[in-house]
């Protein structure tokens, strides 16, 4: 080592080998994918909206920004994966990640808690089952609209949301499903589409915000429009409300069975870190899939004992703190009244703003919704 830095000879930079073209594509390559994969962990990532769950707050083709920083980094659980690809490589299908390496959960200090309101992007924790088991942060990323928070009781009253037996604000854009009944003559598509109609084209049975559905109903040609609403202590078709279709966790052969619907729901309480559940027949299909499959313990139900890591159990204290979330889209949104809750571990990061907003059904020149382009999302 020269321990005579000071004094370096100016001839040395001459006699330097110069680096090829080759090397110096390479290094900025390594450079750059370096930066953004830093970039991408800890402050900001870019996400497209694919499907219509979030309608009218958020538009299949928004294209999105997530802040890592605002709920804190979440640190790499599965640590050696293919650079920009989540969990399948492009074109050949295969896992773009070695889950032989696996590191604990971890997050760094962020500049607030989910907040109820949040539009939020996690991952969905289905993927923990078959045919996936994907490690936690390689399951697919969702964006929905945070609706409880620890600790919070929550239920649905004609698909109003209540936390705390308090009714929660409804997001703006929030629609539902309407049947509209005429005079006989038909309604103009125009119309339905200048009102942001959703699915217009399925009369008698659009979806729709209420503000729409308030201007629908004053045409002359419109007898009524009615809000499509599941009566209360009718069950959803085929269990799939939560927990409905998890019989694993039932005391007794009949037990678990939640006259709850999408619309008609709960009340449920979300578990919060260290909060201690008292296990029996109510509890055990509402909390033993977050138990043994978020939590990692192995639970066994013998009758009408609980069995926790091979251990007789009447309670359990969460390691977790799980939220609640939901799609603006009430009637056309898979989430936590399907599949139940979110554990921190799968929060990725808040949804700050919209920077481009792409209509595939747009005209040749107007498939770029321009009025919304850097919109903030609330």
């Amino acid at each position: 080592m020269n321990w005579k830095f000071w004094n370096k000879n100016k001839n040395d930079d001459k006699n330097k080998k110069k680096k090829s073209p080759a090397r110096e594509w390479t290094d900025a390559i390594i450079f750059a994918v370096v930066a953004a994969t830093l970039i991408r962990t800890l402050f900001i990532e870019a996400y497209t909206i694919p499907t219509p769950s979030m309608e009218r707050s958020l538009l299949v083709g928004d294209f999105l920004f997530v802040s890592k920083v605002n709920y804190g980094a979440r640190t790499p659980m599965t640590p050696i994966a293919f650079p920009f690809a989540h969990h399948t490589m492009p074109l050949l299908g295969t896992k773009a990640y070695w889950d032989g390496v696996k590191l604990p959960y971890y997050r760094l200090p962020g500049l607030s808690e989910v907040k109820k309101g949040d539009v939020v992007v996690f991952n969905y924790p289905m993927e923990a089952d078959s045919p996936y088991y994907r490690p936690v942060d390689k399951r697919e990323n969702y964006i929905k609209r945070c609706q409880g928070a620890p600790g919070d009781t929550l239920s649905l009253i004609d698909a109003q949301v209540y936390v705390n037996g308090k009714a929660a604000p409804n997001p703006p854009g929030e629609q539902t499903d309407y049947t509209i009944t005429t005079t006989g003559m038909e309604m103009n598509p125009k119309i339905l589409a200048e009102l942001n109609v959703s699915n217009y084209e399925n009369i008698p049975f659009p979806t729709m915000t209420k503000d729409a559905a308030a201007k629908i109903k004053g045409y002359s040609n419109v007898k009524s429009i009615t809000q499509n609403i599941r009566p209360k202590g009718i069950a959803d078709p085929f269990n799939s409300v939560f927990p409905a279709g998890y019989p694993k966790y039932r005391l007794t052969p009949n037990n678990g069975s939640f006259n709850w619907n999408v619309d008609n729901y709960g009340p449920i309480i979300i578990p919060k870190k260290g909060w201690t559940v008292k296990l029996d027949s109510l509890t055990m299909p509402v909390y033993g899939r977050a138990i043994e499959i978020y939590e990692g313990n192995k639970v066994d139900i013998k009758g009408s004992e609980v069995y926790i890591n091979g251990a007789k159990a009447d309670s359990y204290t969460f390691k977790m703190n799980y939220y609640w979330m939901m799609g603006d889209n009430r009637h056309d949104s898979a989430d936590s009244r399907y599949w139940g809750f979110v554990p921190e571990d799968h929060i990725v990061g808040k949804a700050l703003f919209i920077w481009m907003s792409w209509d595939d059904n747009g005209s040749f020149f107007g498939h770029i919704r321009w009025s919304r382009l850097f919109r903030g999302i609330n």
